[in-house]
């Protein structure tokens, strides 16, 4: 009989090692998204002719005399970012004014025509230089929208003036790691002295396609966001949150039935939450200003978002699959204003130290399923490792399975993290969280769309030595990488 056994485990034993793995399913993030998803914060900086002359939007006309910070300190900027848990930077290298903030070969409307530093400043370098110095990825926007420029409106100003800019851009200032278009477009203007209302066909002018293939040349790793990606989406609104559903997939639709959709030029309220059935690996970014303007204002002083507000964005943005865009406004200085610094800092200090210790670590994991009973590869510990990629997976058949760990002793959390591995695709539709209290089993939590990252922000605290997963609603069978139990961190 034992001879009889020994083929037969062996047999089974093979079969175990050599299980495929699951096949990806539907759109796939690339190198770029899944870097710009490991990102998860990062904050675009408005600074120029608008921080002087009190505006959010110049017209074009300003003179460049006015822009002569005293105390321009971009590691002081980038620092701040930093030690608010932000990991890059989106510098506005052009607004719709149409002042370079760099010495641009492309238009006398630029940084060498201003008195800071004698007209051989080069803000872009700065900000440059102080990414390298402090570890922090770098991004830039340069408006389509030129209010300042003659040729606005021509073809000529896409093919000799705004690629042009692109061109400079990512030739002198990279890497970049993200390419961050907007759909601002056409309208009343200084336009070389024309001071004239000139409108444009927004789903064609721009010419998008062959402008993005600049950037997919000189930046190939850098993500490309717009209303209509084509690698990340506007949410939709300016308010800093994602749908409580947020699909990273997604395809643009233009307002206007049969033309082709563009930045500027979309149904955007479908950002907010994306399509499970979207063509493309498309997920959102949540922009939001730190101040109610995204340029310096004076009286805005004390209207600066709290640590509170920041951390409850934080989850309705990146625990949702999504990334938070903060925007910060220097003052006439060239400095963050000390609220501006000091909320940064208690938001950053918070947010590390709610992370700090996943409760889960150490737990007895035991699953319902694994693929093809091969523990070693597709096993549940792999939740608990710190590899984004290493995974929890079920054979095809089984979509909703579950998961049980025992704490061994009694844990107080209240912010439970979940994260599939999204090389395989968007799985999960829907999961329910349960805790063993007073001998049974009671669901605290539910959630849908898991993706790159979820953050459940229970509404009090929940102490249990149990707790159960359960993927209620998936695709296919699951690939899920992380699953983390936290307490949040009070005020500090």
């Amino acid at each position: 009989m034992k001879n009889l056994l020994l083929p037969v485990l062996l047999l089974a034993g093979s079969l175990a090692v050599s299980q495929p793995a699951p096949k990806p399913y539907g759109p796939l993030p690339t190198k770029g998204q899944l870097n710009w998803q490991e990102t998860g914060m990062y904050c675009i900086i408005h600074f120029g002719p608008d921080t002087y002359t009190n505006k959010e939007w110049g017209y074009g006309d300003e003179d460049p005399a006015i822009f002569n910070p005293t105390q321009f300190d971009a590691m002081q900027i980038v620092g701040a970012a930093k030690a608010g848990g932000f990991k890059g930077i989106v510098v506005v290298a052009k607004h719709h004014d149409g002042f370079c903030l760099w010495p641009t070969k492309t238009t006398e409307h630029n940084i060498s025509k201003s008195p800071y530093k004698n007209g051989k400043g080069d803000i872009l370098q700065e900000y440059r230089d102080a990414c390298n110095k402090l570890g922090m990825k770098m991004g830039v926007y340069c408006s389509p929208w030129d209010r300042n420029s003659a040729l606005y409106g021509k073809p000529e100003y896409v093919t000799e003036v705004y690629r042009k800019q692109l061109e400079e851009l990512y030739a002198h200032y990279g890497p970049v790691f993200i390419s961050w278009f907007d759909g601002a477009n056409g309208g009343d203007g200084y336009y070389g002295g024309a001071k004239e209302v000139r409108k444009i066909d927004r789903s064609t002018y721009y010419g998008w396609k062959d402008t993005w293939a600049i950037p997919r040349r000189m930046q190939p790793n850098a993500v490309l966001f717009g209303d209509v990606g084509p690698d990340v989406r506007w949410v939709g609104n300016e308010n800093g949150h994602a749908g409580e559903t947020s699909w990273a997939t997604y395809t643009p639709h233009a307002p206007d039935e049969g033309k082709e959709a563009g930045n500027g030029y979309t149904k955007d309220y479908e950002g907010t939450e994306g399509q499970r059935d979207g063509k493309f690996w498309m997920p959102a970014e949540c922009d939001v200003s730190l101040r109610p303007g995204w340029f310096y204002h004076k009286d805005q002083d004390d209207k600066v978002k709290s640590p509170d507000t920041l951390l409850s964005l934080y989850y309705q943005s990146v625990g949702r699959g999504a990334a938070l865009d903060l925007g910060l406004s220097p003052d006439r200085r060239g400095l963050l204003y000390e609220n501006d610094v000091k909320s940064l800092k208690e938001f950053g200090a918070i947010l590390k130290k709610t992370f700090a210790v996943n409760l889960a670590k150490g737990a007895a994991l035991k699953a319902s399923n694994t693929r093809g009973g091969n523990k070693a590869k597709y096993g549940a510990a792999n939740l608990l490792d710190e590899n984004r990629y290493s995974y929890w997976a079920t054979d095809d058949s089984v979509k909703t399975p579950e998961l049980t760990l025992n704490l061994h002793s009694e844990k107080v959390f209240n912010v439970i993290r979940l994260r599939e591995n999204i090389k395989l695709g968007q799985r999960i539709d829907a999961v329910a969280v349960d805790a063993w209290q007073d001998g049974k089993w009671v669901q605290i939590a539910a959630a849908t769309s898991i993706g790159g990252n979820r953050l459940i922000r229970l509404p009090q605290d929940v102490t249990a030595s149990k707790v159960r997963l359960r993927i209620t609603k998936a695709a296919t069978g699951i690939a899920l990488s992380d699953f983390g139990l936290y307490k949040e961190a009070g005020k500090i």
